[in-house]
């Protein structure tokens, strides 16, 4: 009789596993809002890694107001950045150089847009005025971005367009990325692919960043904790427009479409207003998420 129940014991453990792992396969095939959240954050860090990098790219040759201030209308970093360079500020680089910036925010500090940096951003690049295209390399040291943890690389490639009758010559970035990303719960991503961003406005104001507007696309791999693999690829312009500063995220207009298995979901950014949030669309059912901090 105990053999009997012993085995009957047996038999609906192996039944609740195999539907556990049923049901866990069934969620693994699909992709979910909080995905599509975390997602949404990633893209927010990208654009203010890039935006950092561009600032520090522009203004490389002095240590002054250019660099960071108080005023977002003058920069994109705030007093509490601390930036140094080999060679050092009023040493004069020379040709075929290579030039290394690091952008220091200690254990935390508050950027222009509201975001919360800590941690150090290194890019180096070989000093060469003269080329029209220029390779930025950035590396991380025990940096996050708000809660979340980011390591790995990010390969920069600048590249100066030429002048039209209708268009002044702009400079173009493409960031190579292989990041790996910790969240505040512990849980690991990885993400792999290329940012595309074009400046379509406010290039002709250095003095004011705040009138910058870029143009974004992009495809990439995103690898949750659970394996799990999803495509994404940026299927109509990313409108970044530096004028939502500070509201967190300067990501307003764009569509994102994920694919995951033969699931397909799309992350709506908005019709240009800065408001944070995005929609997040799956099998005909919209979710709206905070795409800042």
């Amino acid at each position: 009789m105990k053999s009997k129940i012993l085995l009957f014991g047996l038999f609906l453990t192996l039944i609740t596993i195999g539907c556990s792992k049923n049901d866990e396969a069934e969620d693994n095939e699909t992709i979910s809002a909080d995905e599509a959240g975390i997602n949404a954050k990633i893209d927010v860090e990208n654009d203010d890694v890039y935006n950092i990098v561009d600032n520090q790219y522009e203004n490389f040759d002095s240590n002054v107001l250019s660099y960071k201030d108080s005023n977002a209308q003058v920069s994109y970093l705030s007093t509490c950045a601390t930036i140094t360079r080999v060679p050092a500020f009023g040493t004069a680089p020379t040709v075929g150089q290579t030039v290394t910036k690091t952008i220091d925010f200690g254990t935390g500090c508050q950027i222009n847009n509201g975001n919360f940096l800590s941690g150090k951003i290194i890019m180096s690049f070989v000093y060469d005025p003269s080329a029209t295209t220029h390779t930025v390399n950035c590396t991380f040291e025990n940096f996050k971005h708000n809660t979340r943890r980011i390591e790995g690389t990010k390969t920069f490639t600048r590249t100066m367009t030429a002048a039209t009758a209708s268009s002044p010559s702009h400079p173009i970035w493409v960031m190579n990325m292989n990041l790996t990303i910790t969240l505040s719960d512990g849980r690991i991503l990885t993400r792999v692919g290329t940012r595309t961003s074009e400046i379509i406005a406010g290039y002709n104001t250095p003095a004011s960043w705040t009138d910058n507007v870029y143009s974004v696309t992009g495809n990439w791999t995103t690898t949750f904790p659970n394996t799990v693999s999803q495509t994404s690829t940026i299927t109509s312009p990313i409108i970044v427009k530096l004028a939502c500063v500070p509201t967190n995220s300067s990501l307003s207009k764009g569509v994102i479409t994920f694919v995951r298995n033969s699931h397909t979901a799309t992350l709506d950014y908005g019709n240009g207003d800065c408001d944070n949030l995005a929609i997040f669309t799956i099998n005909g059912v919209s979710f709206t998420i905070n795409i800042g901090q």
